[in-house]
């Protein structure tokens, strides 16, 4: 797969994002503020890692990163476009041209080979059946598993399904790799196999960011953003990255 160029347009680009929830009956319902106010740019090429603890706020900052909500107030600009107030079809939409998500439970088809299921992005993007193989294909070389094409997610190791997931992420070329908790159903051999992946794929030009709360997972990106009650806490390079180099 090609080298990606660096745009400079920042991927992430989020100005006073706050995003509010009702908790409770409607008549009496009770105002919780889950993000508070968040100012946070990531720029193309970057490695970051978004950590905190449960209830810090991370998981929701994630899912208007991955355009999965909206926020409830503020500007969200996506590899440049504004995603703060689309719909339901434009999120699915740009969800699916622009981010490439990993996620802690694999999300493979278990009926599915591992191009199969590779190619699925492709699919929902209206490639042509011609061109999807190929690029799947060539996804599945880049994390090392086309000799592998042709098995089904139980006939693969936890850290090969993830590696075939990541194979899905990028298989759009999309703007950012969005990986949540990706090392969460991994031994520790898999776990640091998978962080390094990320982190050649991020000397390939990729702009990838973690979700986290462990701290040993947030050191392999260059940069970690600590989350807590909402609000950026911490936002600072990481020089144990490295490892990940």
């Amino acid at each position: 797969m090609t080298t990606t160029t660096h745009s400079p347009v920042p991927v992430v680009d989020m100005r006073g994002i706050w995003k509010t929830y009702g908790m409770g009956r409607k008549d009496n319902a009770v105002r919780v503020d889950a993000l508070r106010g968040v100012d946070l740019t990531i720029a193309n090429g970057e490695f970051a890692a978004i950590i905190g603890p449960s209830g810090s706020g991370k998981s929701t900052l994630m899912h208007i990163i991955g355009c999965l909500d909206n926020p409830t107030q503020g500007q969200y600009l996506l590899d440049g476009e504004d995603a703060s107030d689309l719909t339901e079809e434009d999120l699915a939409e740009i969800r699916n041209r622009r981010i490439g998500f990993v996620f802690q439970e694999f999300n493979l088809l278990p009926s599915l080979n591992a191009w199969r299921n590779v190619e699925l992005p492709l699919s929902y993007a209206r490639v042509p059946a011609s061109k999807r193989r190929r690029l799947a294909m060539e996804a599945l070389e880049r994390v090392g598993l086309t000799d592998r094409a042709n098995h089904k997610p139980g006939e693969l190791s936890g850290g090969q399904q993830q590696r075939v997931a990541a194979a899905r992420a990028l298989v759009n070329n999309p703007s950012m790799i969005l990986a949540d908790e990706p090392t969460g159903n991994l031994d520790s051999v898999s776990s640091a196999d998978m962080l390094g992946l990320f982190g050649e794929l991020n000397r390939d030009g990729r702009t990838v960011v973690l979700i986290t709360h462990d701290p040993s997972v947030a050191a392999a990106a260059r940069r970690t953003i600590q989350v807590f009650d909402g609000r950026i806490v911490s936002d600072r390079a990481t020089t144990s990255g490295e490892a990940a180099r």
